[in-house]
């Protein structure tokens, strides 16, 4: 790799061709401000869009101030980055922005883990130097998903990058001219009439609160200080190994047990873990591939546990909606037993029932609302809220969840393997699946579950896995974009394969939209995975069928996978939506 020969603020240093002045900044050490950057090589994608001009340096013999954030550095190339000229444009920058932006800071769903006010802070701007008409455009609150504030855009464009080039969706671009611009649908559609996923990718990178998720927590609170109502929660595995970082404890801390004692600290009535309900999926799932491949049924299958990947293959691929697996997904067969089997354990009637659902993702809740996942017109999951809502919503109660004591979920639907902790990341649902399929295909022991074939962060794998005399052929995508390419590929027969799993959003639920920030910061991603595989390892029991209380719920209420009563309470089906 050719390397160049650069100087910044006097600073000599060398870098490989092909570098940004903002990256080479951060070898001495120094920090150049911005807005709209995006690190994204992690997929594949270079991301220069230099729109919020917040980066601007000087270079040596160029007229004008130039953005570091594309500026690609060149041999001998003089950088100054804290002369006067460049200081003052940055400033100026973020002023103008300040200028039609609105000052309710201290009722912001983002006050302080806002880029802007973080910036405005570290540039000590204190009054506004320009002073004239805001922007007043209405919030868009159609969806159950997120809230859009064209406000409070300053045109970035993070959220349309990750909508358009690294989820394909398409939904967010610019809107209008000139002083009314934002960013937002074609023909300012409300986000509900849209092909939105609601994957909240776009949520996870957005600087200000132009784009939020729905605030659930209200609805917690009244819920629990409601006599009349029975309050149960789940708790999502990729919740468990990120919840910290919201306590300032590292990244990857894995919290299992302080998260149920802080759940039981809000007065639940009962604590669950999600991984139960990841075990049952495992048992209705493996039941379907086993059938689809020994009497001929459709293939590929693909795992149906993101809800914004269900969405996204309804609208993108609707003639392809006989190869996902009819399982519901963990959350939702979660909702479906508390409600029935749990219901008659406790002999309580399940209208009196509260299932609140801690999710690492947005699109759980658009899809607690989806009419078909409801039982008797009773939902099967009431409210769901984020990972980062239970974080405030235990800081607002004085809950200190660092010197919390372990907790252990209650039992009957709290119970859970190994296999079912992988949920969390991406390639994690096909394994645990590979662990049953294996057992029940061979009649043989699986010893050996580990199968790092499946694991990884690429953004799309394959992999053969022996089974008995099959092998057993698997892909892998997480990222929407990905798995376009993915099914793109199936149905133009260049890919074959038996079973895929697909997450939508980048690292599986582990990278959330619902997660705390990690800024595009892939080494979070990578702590918070191994932290869930620490976790299935340190588990006793490894394999979902192994799990003495879904045993139990068979034995005592469904029969046997794929049964009569276990379809009706547990399987859903798609419809093709418009493509928009």
């Amino acid at each position: 790799m050719k390397m160049l020969n650069i100087k910044i603020n006097d600073m000599p240093l060398q870098v490989a061709e092909g570098t940004t002045i903002l990256e080479a900044s951060k070898h001495v050490g120094l920090k150049i401000p911005t807005l709209c950057h995006m690190n994204l090589k992690d997929f594949g994608i270079v991301n220069h869009s230099a729109s919020c001009r917040v980066c601007m340096v000087e270079v040596e013999g160029r007229p004008a101030l130039v953005p570091s954030c594309s500026e690609l550095c060149s041999e001998g190339m003089n950088i100054r980055t804290d002369n006067l000229r460049a200081i003052s444009a940055r400033r100026t920058a973020v002023e103008l922005l300040l200028s039609n932006h609105p000052f309710d800071c201290l009722i912001c769903p983002k006050n302080l883990e806002c880029d802007l006010q973080a910036l405005a802070q570290e540039l000590g701007i204190r009054h506004i130097r320009y002073e004239g008409e805001k922007m007043n455009h209405p919030k868009d609150t159609s969806s159950y998903a997120l809230v859009k504030d064209p406000n409070k855009c300053v045109m970035c464009r993070r959220c349309e990058t990750m909508c358009n080039t690294v989820q394909t969706c398409g939904i967010l671009s610019a809107v209008n001219r000139g002083f009314n611009v934002f960013v937002g649908p074609a023909f300012n559609l409300d986000m509900v009439d849209t092909s939105c996923t609601f994957c909240g990718q776009c949520v996870a990178v957005c600087p200000t609160a132009a784009l939020t998720e729905v605030n659930n927590t209200g609805a917690v609170w009244e819920a629990l200080n409601n006599p009349k109502k029975h309050v149960v929660v789940q708790v999502a595995p990729a919740v468990r190994v990120a919840i910290g970082e919201m306590f300032d404890m590292d990244p990857g801390s894995i919290t299992t047990g302080k998260l149920v004692t802080s759940l039981k600290e809000l007065h639940f009535d009962a604590v669950f873990d999600t991984d139960f309900a990841a075990d049952l999926t495992i048992m209705e799932e493996a039941t379907e591939l086993i059938d689809r491949i020994q009497n001929g049924g459709t293939l590929p299958m693909l795992t149906s546990c993101c809800p914004a990947w269900v969405k996204f293959f309804e609208h993108q691929f609707p003639d392809m909606l006989d190869i996902p697996s009819t399982c519901k997904s963990p959350q939702i067969m979660m909702g479906a037993i508390v409600k029935s089997y749990y219901a008659e354990k406790m002999k309580l009637n399940p209208e009196d029932i509260v299932v609140v659902s801690v999710m690492p993702c947005l699109a759980k809740k658009a899809e607690a609302a989806r009419p078909e996942l409801t039982k008797d017109d009773n939902n099967n999951v009431d409210i769901v809220i984020t990972t980062r809502e239970l974080a405030l919503m235990l800081k607002e109660a004085g809950v200190n969840f660092v010197g919390l004591p372990e907790g252990e979920f209650d039992q009957l639907l709290g119970e859970s393997t190994g296999a079912s902790v992988i949920f969390g990341t991406t390639g994690g649902v096909i394994e645990a699946a590979v662990r049953t399929a294996y057992d029940w295909i061979t009649g043989e022991t699986l010893e050996k579950v580990d199968f790092q074939q499946l694991r990884g962060l690429e953004g799309i794998r394959s992999a053969t896995v022996k089974v008995g005399d099959m092998n057993l052929r698997i892909g892998i995508a997480h990222g929407l974009g990905n798995a376009r390419k993915l099914l793109e590929d199936i149905r133009d027969g260049i890919s074959q394969f038996d079973a895929i799993e697909i997450m939508a959003c980048p690292g599986g639920c582990i990278g959330g939209g619902g997660q705390p920030y990690h800024h595009g910061d892939m080494e979070i991603i990578k702590k918070r995975q191994a932290a869930i595989y620490q976790e299935d390892k340190s588990k006793i029991l490894r394999k979902s069928h192994d799990n003495p209380f879904i045993k139990k719920l068979y034995d005592e209420y469904l029969g046997k996978p794929n049964s009569h009563k276990a379809h009706d309470l547990l399987h859903t089906h798609y419809v093709p939506r418009e493509k928009i």
